[in-house]
């Protein structure tokens, strides 16, 4: 049985399209991760004001850090949905 080119073409972009929404997910984990931060930087700095600069320079390369998962995801999803996949001919 032989499959139709269009056909075959209309499967992988909608599997880009799905790997594109898959990819965009992984933007949860980062902004759970950087909450959950935060708000233990927030609890810390109200024990110990004191330590205040030390405790949000820490939480804010923490942050950064967690962030570059979410950029890494976007950037795939980007990818994936923008550059033409190869179309079989």
């Amino acid at each position: 049985m032989k499959i139709d080119t269009n056909t075959l073409n209309g499967i992988i972009h909608a599997c880009s399209a799905i790997g594109a929404g898959l990819a965009v997910i992984a933007g949860i984990g980062p902004g759970i991760g950087q909450g959950i931060a935060a708000g233990h930087a927030a609890a810390a700095a109200g024990r110990n004001p004191g330590a205040k600069s030390d405790i949000t320079s820490t939480m804010l390369l923490g942050q950064a850090v967690a962030e570059t998962t979410g950029l890494y995801g976007l950037l795939v999803a980007l990818l994936l949905m923008f550059v033409q996949p190869l179309d079989i001919k």
